[in-house]
């Protein structure tokens, strides 16, 4: 949740705070019903990951998303349709 306490001395203000909750809404969502649960304990045990990395893989999947961003999980791997690329990997170039 973002406050907006008045203490703070870079807090936001109430609108930037709303803004930027609003902004939010450009993505994508998945509810945690029992479903995807039990499909989330499955895939911990499956892919040997944490229960909150096999969350993101398996809502990943039910959203419909084929790759997702992780600096924990290995560069490109892939389970069960969903890729896992870390955004801080440095690439190699090419000469």
């Amino acid at each position: 949740m973002i406050w907006t306490r008045g203490s703070k001395y870079d807090r936001l203000t109430h609108r930037q705070a709303a803004l930027l909750i609003e902004s939010f809404l450009r993505f994508p969502t998945q509810e945690m019903p029992l479903k995807l649960l039990r499909s989330t304990l499955a895939a911990k045990e499956r892919f040997r990951i944490s229960c909150w990395d096999a969350a993101i893989i398996e809502t990943a999947r039910e959203i419909g998303c084929h790759t997702i961003l992780s600096e924990d999980l290995n560069q490109g791997r892939h389970c069960d349709g969903v890729k896992v690329v870390n955004p801080f990997r440095k690439t190699r170039s090419r000469r």
